[in-house]
């Protein structure tokens, strides 16, 4: 069903087939697993939580990390944060690509897995190592969080979603090991608004979603929510009563987005301006509240 948002109709899916094969290993190496590390994008944390999650981990210890922090502002994801802990979830925020946050995340690991270490100690086993599992959505870092903790390339990544496809398991100390999976969305998003928050964080390609209304929405989203942000990186003025159009209209001026005449070039603006978002240019913004 397709629903509408901010005036505008907006539908997406995309279950490619490696997904279903990489849901069928997830479910495999679970059996394995003795700690769950859910990687979500600060930005967006329920859109990117995996409601399949849940019931595959069964009673399993599972650890909540808010990446990219960096991008996200700072008061949500703060409220993040406390909303999860209330809820008795271990919650850190980090962020993959400078490092911050990765020591607790690995004290989190670790004392999440004592519970294992000592059941092996009882019956004579030392050194047993912690399994843990690293699972989150295609792009939110799950690869990056491991290279950060190895301090290497061990496993690939790419700024681009279903980049890892095989499961790999990690060694990176004294009993702990950790399992890259690839990411994994699930058959059906839940509603529009979900599809929209992973279209434009990045989460699903770019060709599965029509770029100029994702755009419409997020120009009207970000005029409410952070016209201030807005305003200051593109040196526009941003009215309460602008439409989306003509705030397209001011960013491609502003950016030298034009045809041949003087004429705004609409999809090349549109092209610039998802990508500024995606990659945090426009300062700290969270589209979701806790």
């Amino acid at each position: 069903m397709t629903e509408f948002l901010e005036g505008y109709p907006f539908a997406i899916q995309w279950f490619p087939g490696h997904m279903t094969k990489a849901k069928r290993l997830m479910e495999n190496q679970l059996k394995m697993v003795d700690v769950v590390v859910e990687i979500l994008d600060a930005r967006v944390p329920c859109s990117s939580a995996n409601p399949l999650l849940k019931k595959l981990i069964g009673n399993k210890p599972k650890i909540v990390a808010l990446n990219k922090i960096d991008m996200a502002d700072p008061e949500c994801t703060a409220r993040w944060l406390a909303a999860l802990r209330e809820k008795n979830y271990t919650a850190i925020e980090v962020d993959c690509q400078r490092g911050k946050g990765i020591k607790t995340l690995l004290a989190a690991m670790r004392q999440a897995g004592q519970p294992v270490i000592d059941k092996w100690l009882k019956k004579g086993v030392r050194n047993h190592p912690v399994r843990v599992m690293v699972v989150g959505i295609p792009n939110v870092g799950k690869s990056t969080l491991i290279n950060r903790i190895l301090g290497r390339n061990k496993t690939a990544t790419q700024n681009k979603p279903g980049v890892t496809r095989n499961t790999q398991w990690v060694e990176i100390g004294k009993n702990l090991e950790l399992l890259d999976t690839p990411g994994v969305l699930w058959p059906k998003f839940e509603s529009a608004e979900v599809g929209f928050n992973l279209a434009v964080t990045g989460a699903v390609k770019e060709d599965v979603f029509d770029r100029e209304t994702a755009a419409a929405i997020l120009l009207l989203r970000l005029k409410r929510m952070y016209p201030q942000q807005l305003s200051a990186y593109y040196g526009i003025e941003v009215a309460a009563d602008d439409t989306a159009r003509q705030l397209e209209e001011k960013i491609g001026r502003a950016r030298g987005a034009l045809k041949a005449g003087g004429e705004v070039n609409y999809p090349k603006t549109v092209d610039l301006f998802l990508r500024d978002f995606k990659y945090g240019k426009l300062g700290p913004m969270t589209l979701e509240e806790p």
